[in-house]
């Protein structure tokens, strides 16, 4: 056989044995993930673009948390002297924070977590009732064991990422509910056209702004915002472009005001608390998304702490007050007509 011809056979046979060695590997990974419950297509989630956007949200935010939680865990714990913990005390290094992300992705319950994201957002968004049983057999039985910490890791994720809270409505027959961390009143920025809730974000910016005395500059919310991995001008997956949507579609719903500093020159801008943000959430709803953020416990930060529980005595005292009077202007009101049906 011609020279030529020799080189042209074993050329064909090459690319058909490494043909045949990646069709294997692709049938191997299949089974491998078919085993570990992750179909190629889930009747569950389905295959649709809804469940791809969310898939794309999570690993953002996985990727944003595992690399930059402690640069921004830095800035939002503050000493009792208002003082920020230092970076290089706190912080690891990218290089360092790596390894973490590359092994939580291999985590096989973090993988089970982050499917049952997506199960409970879908959930969510069709207003179909959480059931326990619907849960345990997306994870596969093999996994049943796990199943509390599985829950655990999916639960924390909700409530940061959108801001919703998984409860037990009904132990008898172990459904849940998604709450969401605001007694929303109406509809608005915070659930936009993907339907899912954006509410993790803006209670991180309250945080922020509660945790700088009740007034953030500008300044303070980028430098938090950028060590989260969100920067202006760059679209986000859930809330697309950010100074947008925290200038113009928070301060319009009047979940945040923004306005200039008195006598700043050149002129510098600060966000506080609108006034729907202090009618739907209170201060220690607030701190508590953060200490769960920094996974620690409200009495973490003695100096809010104080300041919540203060703010929650007021509110109380002021919705018994309103309560009083209510009944007040009732009583009156009766005893006015039955004066009057006397007197006829």
């Amino acid at each position: 056989m011609p020279r030529g011809q020799k080189s042209k056979l074993r050329a064909r046979e090459k690319r058909q044995h490494v043909r045949g060695e990646t069709q294997g590997l692709k049938g191997a990974q299949a089974t491998e993930m078919e085993e570990e419950g992750f179909p190629s297509s889930s009747p569950v989630l389905g295959d649709t673009p809804e469940s791809s956007h969310v898939s794309g949200i999570l690993q953002e935010s996985e990727k944003a948390s595992a690399t930059t939680t402690p640069a921004a865990a830095a800035i939002l714990c503050k000493t009792s002297d208002g003082s920020a913990k230092s970076q290089d005390e706190e912080s690891p290094s990218p290089s360092q924070a790596t390894p973490s992300t590359e092994s939580s992705r291999k985590d096989p319950l973090t993988r089970k977590a982050s499917m049952l994201v997506q199960f409970l957002i879908e959930k969510y968004k069709m207003k179909e009732p959480i059931m326990k049983a619907d849960m345990l057999k997306l994870i596969n039985r093999k996994y049943k064991q796990q199943f509390p910490e599985i829950l655990r890791r999916a639960s924390e994720r909700m409530e940061l990422v959108f801001g919703l809270e998984l409860k037990e409505t009904n132990p008898s027959n172990n459904s849940y509910d998604l709450i969401s961390q605001l007694d929303v009143t109406k509809g608005g920025s915070l659930c936009g056209g993907t339907g899912l809730p954006k509410t993790g974000l803006l209670m991180t910016l309250l945080g922020v702004i509660f945790v700088n005395g009740n007034r953030a500059t500008e300044k303070d919310i980028w430098e938090f915002l950028n060590a989260l991995g969100i920067y202006a001008g760059r679209s986000h997956l859930l809330f697309g472009e950010p100074r947008k949507f925290i200038t113009k579609d928070l301060v319009q719903d009047k979940y945040l005001e923004y306005r200039q500093v008195p006598n700043s020159d050149p002129p510098c801008y600060e966000f506080l608390w609108g006034p729907r943000a202090q009618a739907e959430t209170t201060k220690m709803k607030v701190l508590d998304f953060m200490a769960k953020y920094n996974d620690t416990v409200p009495s973490s930060f003695p100096a809010l702490y104080e300041e919540a529980l203060r703010d929650e005595e007021e509110r109380a005292g002021a919705k018994v007050a309103a309560t009083a009077s209510s009944t007040v202007t009732a009583s009156a009101s009766s005893r006015a007509k039955s004066s009057r049906f006397s007197f006829i």
